[in-house]
């Protein structure tokens, strides 16, 4: 479904109770098709979303705060910046029977438009100062349409006039019915005809219409009650048409499956919801929190599966390595049978046929004829023995390799509980150190600092730290942590590493409970039900040499069973 005419007619009275009057505070690049204003009006912060999404355009009001999304500005987004940062919102205005809203800026450098077309395919946002377009998200040049070009210093130009449709809040039953009447196509539709006649009309819309006339959605325009369909139209947009709203949702058991802004009967689960962004937020998922990230994430999170293929590759080899005996033995068997049987062996023979046990099969030695038997013997000799010294360092490169392993799980959990970009520049710098990174080099960002472990001070004054990355880890463990402070970590998954410091009390068993919580929400083990928790003492905790940062190995432990819970809960 999209956003018809009168949703966004719906969305201009909202802005104009809530937005009008109100000074831009950010401008945001929340994503590559999206752009967020942060509006303070009426005495709060409000949260403005614009998208030029191809697929899912729309803007409405969110109830937490934007997040960036990209690393760097768009160029629309620095003119956003530079024209609507500081600026008040004087007006927010819906040209007739138009999918386009637009808001009326007064900023540092004048009055400018910004003006949102939630079009399919079609979609996109522009800032128009004086009619003229300053730039748009999506440019539109001659090739795709000469009639509305969206190019800078253009003039801005609305869509050509829709002709043959009729308004459907003055429409009489003499008009309707002619629409019937003109219709000669004896397979179209009565949605059809409603849709492609009537200004304002959607799909949705005219669904609803026919279903309230007892009709069903395929029904053809010869079998329409067309006195009954007139009387559903007119008890949808009477409504309407006084601009007496009424934003809903229609829920199934996947969450909301529709929305719109007056009663639906065709659609189980409807019902009512305070605002018209509410119902939009509900059905395409406000970007905000930890999800507005997860785009930014993708290429960091192939680089890791890529890595972890790689290391899982290696250890399979390595592994295999170590039962690869009869190869090794091969070697010298072959070795020791050219010296048996070298006075028996011809000038540029190639090869040598021979049975290593009276009962065993007989076997074909290679040999070089530029050697002697003896060089050919000496040289099976030092591949058995460079065998043997490969295979003396098998166990070590496995154990490097599981480490390396563990160390691209605990990235790829700090990945998943990155809440900002810092915490995901973090984990992209570390693949990039360790050569696992293909992408654009990664760059911190500016003024953006390293992310910090979380302090919580409990209500008793106990002070808990959280690592929620590697080098937090490092950091909580080696640094805040102390010989006699608790140490906790989720058991047998990556995540936080978690210390209780002590202060000379002894450590009452809810603050424990709350930090093994804590160590149980920032791990792999966030969305399970009760997760295990280890608990022991700082001093029994060790680095693994060779081993990525925060990786460790401890003792003395005990085990707790916990719920995941945030500092908030």
């Amino acid at each position: 479904m999209y956003l018809d005419v009168f949703t966004l007619s719906a969305l201009v009275d909202e802005f104009l109770d809530t937005l009008v009057g109100g000074r831009v505070q950010d401008v945001l690049d929340v994503d590559a098709a999206g752009l967020g204003l942060e509006i303070y009006a009426h005495h709060r912060r409000q949260y403005l979303y614009l998208s030029a999404d191809p697929q899912t355009p729309r803007l409405h009001l969110v109830g937490d705060k934007l997040r960036r999304g990209l690393s760097k500005p768009s160029q629309l987004g620095l003119l956003f910046r530079r024209y609507i940062e500081g600026g008040v919102v004087t007006h927010v205005s819906q040209p007739a029977w138009e999918r386009i809203l637009t808001l009326d800026v007064d900023g540092p450098e004048g009055q400018v438009s910004i003006i949102v077309e939630p079009m399919e395919r079609r979609s996109n946002i522009l800032l128009v100062q004086r009619g003229v377009i300053l730039d748009c998200l999506r440019r539109v040049g001659p090739d795709e349409n000469r009639y509305r070009l969206s190019l800078p210093a253009h003039d801005y130009k609305l869509p050509p006039p829709q002709v043959g449709k009729l308004d459907p809040t003055r429409l009489t039953p003499e008009a309707f019915d002619g629409i019937f009447q003109q219709n000669d196509d004896p397979k179209r539709k009565t949605q059809q005809l409603l849709a492609s006649r009537l200004l304002g009309v959607s799909p949705l819309l005219a669904r609803e219409v026919i279903y309230r006339t007892g009709g069903d959605a395929n029904q053809k325009v010869f079998d329409a009650d067309v006195e009954r369909t007139y009387a559903a139209l007119v008890a949808i947009v009477e409504p309407l048409a006084r601009r007496a709203w009424q934003p809903g949702i229609a829920e199934d058991e996947n969450g909301a499956a529709a929305y719109s802004v007056y009663p639906l009967e065709s659609i189980p689960g409807w019902h009512p919801v305070a605002t018209v962004s509410e119902a939009l937020a509900a059905f395409y998922g406000a970007p905000v929190g930890e999800d507005a990230y997860q785009a930014a994430k993708v290429p960091v999170r192939d680089a890791i599966h890529e890595a972890q293929a790689r290391q899982r590759g290696k250890l399979a080899s390595l592994e295999k390595s170590l039962t690869d005996e009869a190869e090794r033995e091969h070697l010298r068997q072959s070795g020791e049978l050219i010296l048996a049987y070298q006075y028996t062996l011809q000038p540029g023979q190639t090869e040598l046929k021979a049975q290593y046990h009276p009962d065993a099969p007989e076997r074909v030695i290679k040999l070089d004829p530029a050697l002697t038997p003896l060089e050919n013997a000496q040289r099976y000799f030092e591949r058995y023995d460079k065998a043997k010294r490969a295979l003396d360092e098998v166990p070590r490169l496995i154990e490097e390799t599981r480490h390396e392993l563990a160390f691209l799980a605990q990235l790829e959990t700090d990945l998943n509980l990155a809440a900002n970009w810092p915490e995901i520049d973090e984990v992209q710098q570390i693949l990039q150190a360790k050569g696992y990174w293909h992408g654009k080099t990664a760059k911190r960002i500016a003024g953006s600092g390293q992310s910090a472990p979380l302090k919580v001070v409990t209500p008793d004054g106990f002070v808990i730290w959280v690592g929620r990355n590697s080098r937090q880890n490092e950091q909580v463990t080696f640094g805040k942590g102390g010989g006699q402070d608790w140490w906790l970590h989720a058991r047998d998954v990556p995540g936080a590493h978690v210390v209780i410091k002590f202060d000379g009390r002894p450590v009452p068993d809810a603050v424990i409970e709350r930090a093994a919580g804590l160590a149980a929400y920032y791990s792999a083990s966030r969305g399970e039900g009760k997760a295990p928790v280890d608990v022991t003492r700082c001093m029994y905790v060790k680095k693994i040499k060779g081993a990525g940062q925060g990786m460790v190995t401890y003792r003395n432990e005990e085990t707790r069973l916990v719920w995941p819970r945030s500092e908030a809960e």
